[in-house]
């Protein structure tokens, strides 16, 4: 992932968060943000890397969310390189109001605060938030590791089918592109996340899988 989002993906190594950190399903009418959990493992070229967990609560169109990320990458048994990454964001309907995030990017550390009184809040916007079925219209996403807008591109592939808890689900495939790193996010027929997939750096895949 290159500094950057699993808002988005890292960028350094194999692997850049994908905060990682947005997309609307297809033809329904749009739904209030959802509440739930959210655990994936992540998975660098199929072997599991670690785990990366959203929580979404609130009441009304008051949403809060966490999201907590950990990746090790290790070589013949030793660690060549460990991310973390956690964000707390304040929603009011689908328009995040504030953002407070800290990433350790293999040693490097980052920081990211805004609320609605910053620029980069302004209007209506939203970061990498792929439980939210409603960032298929957006063309400009926030980045929660780097604090940046990022313009993107984001677009109905069809049906597909993605790995669930160990068996292939139906789902719905979307493709996001213009940042960093192209991601490709399933959902199923209800709107839920299912997993991702992106290219990051090396040409290796990222992976989260529902577990």
């Amino acid at each position: 992932m290159t500094r950057a989002l699993p808002g988005r993906v890292p960028s350094r190594l194999p692997v850049r968060l994908l905060v990682l950190a947005a997309i609307t399903v297809p033809a329904f009418a749009e739904p209030a943000p959802p509440t739930g959990e959210w655990n994936f493992i992540a998975l660098l070229d199929g072997k599991p890397i670690g785990q990366h967990r959203f929580s979404v609560t609130g009441q009304g169109d008051e949403r809060k969310v966490v999201s907590e990320a950990n990746f090790a990458v290790k070589f013949l048994g030793i660690s060549v390189y460990r991310y973390g990454h956690k964000a707390t964001e304040q929603w009011r309907d689908n328009c995040l109001t504030a953002l407070n995030s800290t990433t350790d990017d293999d040693g490097t550390p980052q920081s990211v605060r805004a609320d609605q009184n910053d620029a980069t809040l302004k209007g209506c916007v939203m970061s990498f938030a792929y439980w939210n079925p409603a960032i298929q219209t957006q063309t400009r996403l926030l980045n929660a590791q780097t604090g940046r807008l990022e313009s993107v591109q984001v677009k109905r592939i069809g049906s597909s089918s993605v790995e669930v808890r160990g068996k292939p689900v139906e789902a719905t495939e979307f493709h996001i592109t213009g940042a960093a790193n192209p991601i490709a996010i399933w959902y199923s027929a209800r709107g839920e996340w299912l997993g991702l997939d992106s290219t990051v750096a090396g040409g290796r895949k990222l992976s989260y899988r529902l577990q």
